[in-house]
């Protein structure tokens, strides 16, 4: 199937290339362009209506975030998955959380809480299994919001580092384990009250426990040389 047959937005003026880094990265994530797609520049211009310039500026953005892989001398691919990549972003992001949640608990602001409580109502909103890109997007809401609380700018930007490479593994882990629905609000609520109990060391062990649930079923999908055992803590 070439480019030009997917479904496409019907506009995309202007034509900057953060514009097609969202029409990819929402391609990507809906499963339209699957791991391991070619994607072929001049395709994606004449099918979006842009020049070469803005695709190519994009598939360098989409690299930073972890959807594209950029080959030399064989253009840009859907970024496929292995262990290693689901490994070091789950340690990673784990490593900014709990600094988070340790920060956050030790006194969160009124703010603070009802951005967490905003987050959690679109959650309880939902009355079916969500589409994955909804799922990660009311998921990272959350997130976002327990970044806030903790305060601390490098923190926060560390976290934006990394947040798109987390968005394109859970969209994965939500596509073939799509339980959102199911435990998506009960498992942020749960987080959210000791956070305001402020019992970091609490936190710390629900957080803990949160994301590896996520990664554990991302990692049993991409086992390597024949291994299955899964250990993300």
């Amino acid at each position: 199937m070439s480019f030009a047959d997917l479904d496409l937005p019907s506009a995309m003026a202007p034509a900057l290339s953060h514009n097609v880094v969202d029409v990819l990265r929402d391609m990507i994530t809906r499963g339209q362009l699957e791991p391991g797609a070619h994607l072929k520049e001049a395709e994606i211009a004449t099918a979006l209506g842009v020049s070469r310039g803005p695709v190519r500026e994009a598939f360098v953005a989409l690299e930073n975030d972890g959807y594209v892989e950029l080959r030399r001398h064989r253009g840009a691919y859907v970024r496929e998955l292995s262990r290693k990549d689901i490994i070091e972003v789950h340690t990673l992001r784990f490593a900014l959380e709990r600094l988070a949640v340790e920060r956050a608990s030790s006194g969160v602001s009124p703010e603070a809480v009802a951005a967490l409580d905003a987050a959690l109502a679109r959650m309880k909103a939902v009355t079916a299994e969500p589409d994955a890109a909804v799922a990660v997007e009311l998921d990272l809401a959350f997130h976002d919001a327990v970044f806030a609380a903790a305060d601390h700018e490098r923190l926060g930007r560390s976290w934006k580092f990394i947040r798109g490479q987390v968005a394109f593994f859970l969209q994965r882990r939500n596509v073939s384990h799509p339980d959102f629905h199911r435990v998506g609000y009960k498992e942020h609520k749960a987080l959210r009250d000791v956070l305001v109990e402020g019992d970091a060391e609490k936190a710390v062990a629900m957080l803990q426990e949160h994301i590896a649930g996520a990664y554990q079923r991302l990692l049993a999908d991409h086992p390597e040389d024949g291994e299955t055992e899964v250990s993300v803590s």
